[in-house]
């Protein structure tokens, strides 16, 4: 009767006592290893038993179901501990066919695995206790049931709480962060011994957490063969978790070429909400998101940049040797091939690594979890791995110089090319554009203004190419005789450029815009969305440059023409009483050409002064000050912004006005120069009435109470104190708003 007691408390029953499941099966047989856990207490005494009086076979009954929740945690524990699984990649076909036929078992976990050892850890202490109860009973006479009853009393409030966890974690397959999210909230109870083993299992979960966390933030690699991390490719969320060893030995092998690490840093991982434990917050996750990544950046460099820097280091060594003294010979190097290998370790040293890795090591060996402690070293590893992609990007791959050619070319800061080539351009321009040879044509005039504008220590003009996104060809700045066709990779980036130029179209050529070709590892900086914005502020900049030169070329020619006239006819006094008359008349014209230059310098002006000068500036201050690159990342966005915000582009009826004067006043100048006929005489009158209308509608938006009390405030008071220092366009936009006046003949604007 003793050890037939003793033999169920640790799971093995037989005749006195009887598991229920097995029998009814009526075969004596033990459960299979693979059976599910049982959600009902299936060891009884036998009812045929009659020498045990009901209070013993109460007791004796309790006491059983302890045998039975060490057995159904025992099978949880053996079947998450199964490693078959590991040998499945090394199958033969045969095997594998056959394993097809079978019923498909549960996917692994290492999740399950590392609580399955803990549960092993918590059953041999049940073991022992068992142990110690027999041999105390053999050694001595003492009451079998009170004895035993005394021994395992603790264990009355483990075990069955441990089993309605295994019963959990089977029924709903729970796993990975889910896993560490269900033993984190069953630690907070009441009872001393059940949430000291509950913090056993989840230390236990943890270690495989710091270990995956290790593989990440260290190596830059992700282990989850499972899909039970929270961080995740971007190509794995449809993607059945059965993989094996050998296929991630594959995905990993993908790391060496540059297209991969970039295009993993924007789109090859995300963070899984699905596994993310609720303990752990977004911005921790998403600080290891980024630390992960950036370490494989750093640890993958692209073979040009590797190449590059060797180079660049040996010229280096090579100047060195010359001035340490000229005589003797040089001893002899191999190319630079050698020091490609040391790049990596360079970009992100070993004590850096070794540095991370003790911190979560730390972590690993500490016996609970502490979520501040552990924020803290997330964020330490993050500032790290920020460090030192900032100086990846900023020093060794010239960031600042990449900025400063994207002011050159994108911002105009480089207005003596712009006015060059929009002057030999002048005459192509006035023509449709041609479909088949549009960025043919444009190339002689664009390539003219390099040579006459452009020096040649400008190492940046030969990542700069001229497009037309209508036509789909790219022309670029390096290659003069044959044009090089290059298809764009963004989609939304052509988007926002098409959806501009057809939403305001000034004409055939208001779809010109350049190109940046950015090499790694400056792809992670500007991306293509950055590179579009750039792209939406040229075309603006350009047609605001194109429309000021044609109100400065329409003038001088008109006046060199009236020059000539005068030169020709003075000693005609025929000629002199006609051409008069013609002065009088134009005189209106001249005041109104210079009403639209003043209106068209003063927001050029603003846009180049007030608002690229200032935020460059701005910008400049951050990059010095700072040594994050996720940091320099943000300021780069609010400068970026603050240009959109400032020039007005993200409001839509202050882009639209601004540029339906600039058609307007291109119109004119067209016009301008065929001013014979009275049927144009009618033209210029409706353009000229068309700008009052514009200019008072732009005057009256920009002064109303919404914008006002935008951050767009301070820059908006600088740009209409310039349009408005005498009062003109107030007392024009009131009288326009509260008197309805009829259409006039070109009036005489006195703005000076």
């Amino acid at each position: 009767m003793l050890h037939e007691l003793l033999l169920a408390l640790v799971g093995y029953t037989g005749d006195l006592i009887i598991d229920e499941r097995e029998h009814h099966k009526s075969l004596g047989l033990h459960l299979s290893p693979d059976a599910p856990i049982s959600d009902q207490r299936s060891f009884k005494l036998a009812s045929d038993i009659s020498f045990i009086d009901s209070s013993e076979r109460d007791l004796i009954e309790r006491l059983i179901t302890l045998g039975f929740y060490y057995r159904e945690l025992d099978r949880f524990a053996t079947k998450s501990r199964n490693l078959s699984w590991i040998r499945s990649a090394d199958v033969s076909p045969l095997e594998r066919a056959a394993g097809l036929s079978k019923p498909k078992t549960e996917k692994p976990s290492v999740y399950r695995r590392a609580i399955a050892n803990g549960l092993v850890e918590i059953l041999s202490v049940y073991r022992s206790a068992v142990l110690q109860i027999e041999q105390k009973l053999l050694s001595e006479t003492m009451p079998i049931l009170a004895t035993v009853t005394q021994g395992l009393n603790k264990f009355f409030v483990i075990l069955p709480p441990l089993y309605e966890l295994i019963l959990e974690i089977e029924r709903d397959d729970i796993r990975g962060g889910q896993l560490l999210n269900l033993l984190h909230k069953r630690c907070h109870c009441g009872v001393p011994e059940l949430q000291a083993c509950i913090q056993r299992l989840l230390w236990h979960g943890h270690q495989v957490l710091y270990n995956q966390l290790a593989s990440w933030m260290v190596y830059g690699i992700l282990q989850d063969q499972h899909g039970e991390f929270f961080i995740r490719r971007q190509e794995d969320r449809d993607v059945d978790y059965g993989s094996s060893i050998s296929d991630m030995s594959e995905k990993l092998a993908r790391l060496s070429t540059d297209d991969s690490s970039l295009t993993d840093w924007h789109l090859g991982f995300h963070i899984f909400l699905d596994m993310l434990p609720e303990y752990i917050p977004m911005h921790v996750a998403e600080s290891i998101l980024f630390a992960g990544k950036a370490v494989r950046v750093l640890r993958n460099p692209s073979p040009a940049f590797q190449f590059q820097d060797a180079l660049r280091n040996q010229q280096i060594k090579k100047g060195s040797q010359k001035v340490q003294g000229s005589s003797g010979r040089v001893p002899f190097h191999k190319e630079p091939f050698l020091d490609i290998k040391m790049i990596g370790e360079e970009l992100l040293p070993q004590s850096e690594a070794d540095k991370i890795e003790t911190m979560l090591q730390d972590l690993k060996e500490s016996s609970e979890f502490h979520k501040r402690s552990f924020e803290c070293s997330v964020d330490s590893i993050r500032a790290v791995a920020a460090s030192h992609l900032w100086q990846l990007v900023v020093v060794r791959a010239d960031l600042n110089g990449h900025l400063k050619a994207l002011k050159d070319y994108f911002l105009l800061a480089k207005g003596d090319f712009f006015q060059c080539f929009l002057e030999e351009s002048r005459h192509l321009m006035r023509l449709p554009p041609r479909q088949s040879t549009a960025e043919a044509d444009l190339m002689v005039p664009f390539q003219l203004a390099a040579i006459k504008t452009i020096s040649e220590e400008d190492k940046y003009f030969s990542l700069v190419s001229l497009r037309m996104p209508s036509f789909g060809i790219t022309v670029k700045s390096s290659q003069v005789d044959l044009p090089n066709t290059k298809t764009y990779t963004d989609g939304s980036s052509g988007a926002v450029l098409s959806s501009t130029s057809s939403e305001t179209s000034l004409d055939g050529w208001d779809g010109i815009a350049l190109e940046y070709s950015v090499d790694w590892p400056l792809q992670l900086f500007f991306t293509q969305e950055v590179l579009s914005k750039y792209r939406r502020i040229f075309q603006y900049l350009l047609r605001l440059k194109r429309t000021q030169m044609e109100l400065e070329k329409s003038w001088a020619s008109v006046m060199h023409q009236d020059h000539t006239d005068f030169a020709k006819h003075r000693n005609d006094r025929m000629n002199c009483s006609i051409s008069q008359p013609r002065r009088q008349r134009c005189r209106p014209m001249w005041h109104v050409r210079e009403h639209m230059a003043f209106l068209i310098r003063n927001l050029q002006f603003y846009i180049q002064v007030d608002v690229i000068e200032s935020q460059w500036n701005v910008l400049q201050s951050h990059i010095q000050d700072s040594h994050d690159f996720t940091e320099l990342v943000g300021f780069h966005q609010e400068y970026l912004s603050a240009l959109i915000s400032q020039s007005f582009l993200d409001i839509g009826s202050v882009s639209r006005i601004l540029d339906s004067i600039m058609t307007v006043c291109l119109q004119f100048c067209w016009n301008i120069e065929n001013q014979e006929s009275s049927q144009n005489t009618s033209e210029l009158e409706r353009i000229t009435e068309e700008f009052n209308k514009k200019s008072n509608s732009l005057y009256t938006i920009l002064r109303s109470s919404r914008l006002a009390g935008s951050q767009r405030a301070p820059f908006l008071r600088r740009f209409l104190l310039r349009m408005n220092f005498n009062s003109f366009f107030e007392a024009t936009a009131r009288g326009v708003l509260n008197v309805v006046r009829p259409r006039p003949s070109l009036p005489v604007l006195n703005q000076r």
